[in-house]
């Protein structure tokens, strides 16, 4: 599987308070976001994989979702997240 534990902890760590904080906006954001970037690479060799496909617009809404919020909630761990993560062009 792509998304081991290990790898699950090391997003966790570099993005969230701890190893452990998996509830966080910013753990989370960065989870999904590896989580896009592999289906996305999966689907530029299965480009008739639908259900891949539903996945990943499920997960990019999921993220939106939470960015949403925490441009509502606050404004600088939102900027510091895209910026660390890349996403805002």
């Amino acid at each position: 599987m792509y998304l081991t534990t290990d790898k699950k902890r090391e997003i966790f760590a570099k993005h969230g308070k701890s190893d452990t904080d998996t509830g966080s906006a910013e753990g989370q954001v960065a989870l999904f976001t590896f989580r896009i970037n592999h289906l996305s690479q999966h689907l530029k060799k299965n480009h008739k994989d639908y259900a891949t496909e539903r996945s990943l617009v499920a997960l990019v809404g999921k993220r939106k979702a939470l960015l949403d919020y925490l441009k509502k909630k606050d404004i600088s761990r939102y900027r510091a997240i895209i910026a660390e993560l890349g996403l805002r062009k």
